[in-house]
């Protein structure tokens, strides 16, 4: 069995962002992926949060089409900006089944709106949907990784959209504990204590989004700044997550508002072991058993050459298939120099070791650019 892993396609994206509506970057991965058993798309494959949800996927069925006809087997797993492709699912399922969501559950994509995608990709496109993850391999687990959010100390938008539904819930904040710190009573130990955090959040943003029109950005962009007053450096930094970061002089309100505790360093080294150790702090909670763990969300690829192993304080691996999303922001001049450039795909074959191969490092900036 081999396995193909991408994530953070973002097709439909407002600002054109995504590589895979280009044909020399498709081909790129079409190339790559080519003879596989199955090709697992690791979360915000749809940009739903940019246009109107019929508009997004009309976007993205053409590109979708072109993988599927490259591999054995397509398989979904969504994330926070596609996240809508499984509430309908999760809505019925909440109904009807009292049992817990766990780990890794096949979705129905015939539910609305899934069943959307379903159609635009046709009867020919063998597609199977896993949320909020997927057993790659008995010691492999796959998932987005937008649960992370809850435990970072990074003021992003939805960090704090996120501290605000728990304020409104009455649950405790929930950063990474530090070593031997009491277990907390009120956090997450399963998917569906996230889901209640993180669903609320993601439906406002996919609602605005239905309303139309993009001017002034996405809909994360244009709240944030109507909450803040604007750009500013550290809003530049929006790209991570794509979401907006909090003014450095802002942590200190966020803090004293409950919506915390976030940190004021957003230095590159800083984020990404913040990332990391919020990974590492889901990965804890939902009690994932695996050698390996692979994510998405950031767009931080890794670990690269030279980073060393990034291990959980339970012992997983974990490895970040990074993004296919053109970010010039964060990126440097090289792909040597930028850990954000986009182009990365993992492979699980046998029982080797999950393998990342970075297609697009040969590429310029000016060729990223288009």
């Amino acid at each position: 069995m081999r396995t193909a892993i991408v994530s953070d396609l973002h097709l439909g994206a407002g600002n054109d962002s995504d590589l895979l509506r280009r044909p020399d970057a498709r081909r790129a991965l079409v190339q790559a992926v080519r003879g596989c058993d199955r090709l697992v798309l690791l979360g915000d494959v749809i940009e739903l949060r940019d246009r109107p949800l019929a508009e997004a996927v009309q976007l993205a069925a053409g590109p979708l089409r072109e993988l599927a006809g490259a591999v054995g087997e397509l398989i979904v797993v969504p994330g926070n900006h596609d996240h809508r492709l499984v509430s309908g699912w999760l809505e019925q399922r909440a109904l009807r089944s009292p049992r817990p969501l766990r780990r890794a559950e096949r979705a129905r994509t015939d539910v609305w709106p899934a069943s959307a995608l379903r159609v635009a990709l046709g009867d020919d496109v063998p597609l199977r949907m896993h949320y909020p993850g997927i057993w790659v391999r008995e010691d492999v687990y796959a998932t987005h990784g937008h649960y992370l959010d809850r435990h970072l100390t990074i003021p992003t938008f939805e960090r704090l959209g996120l501290a605000l539904v728990e304020r409104t819930l009455g649950i405790a904040p929930a950063p990474p504990d530090p070593p031997g710190a009491p277990e907390q009573p009120d956090t997450p130990h399963g998917p569906d204590d996230y889901e209640r955090i993180v669903a609320p959040v993601y439906a406002f943003l996919f609602s605005l989004a239905q309303a139309g029109g993009r001017a002034g950005g996405t809909p994360s962009k244009r709240v944030w700044d109507a909450l803040t007053g604007g750009e500013s450096r550290a809003a530049r930094l929006r790209g991570w997550l794509l979401g907006s970061v909090a003014l450095p002089g802002a942590v200190t309100v966020a803090n004293r508002l409950g919506l915390g505790p976030v940190r004021a360093d957003l230095s590159p080294g800083a984020i990404t072991r913040a990332g990391l150790a919020a990974m590492g702090e889901v990965v804890e909670r939902l009690g994932i058993e695996a050698n390996f763990v692979i994510f998405g969300h950031t767009h931080r690829r890794g670990p690269l050459p030279g980073e060393g192993l990034w291990r959980t304080p339970t012992g997983p691996l974990l490895l970040n298939t990074g993004s296919w999303v053109h970010s010039p922001g964060l990126l440097r001049e090289s792909a040597a120099e930028s850990p954000y450039w986009p182009g990365t795909v993992c492979f699980v074959e046998g029982d080797e070791r999950p393998r990342l191969e970075h297609l697009l490092d040969d590429w310029t900036r000016e060729e990223l650019a288009g």
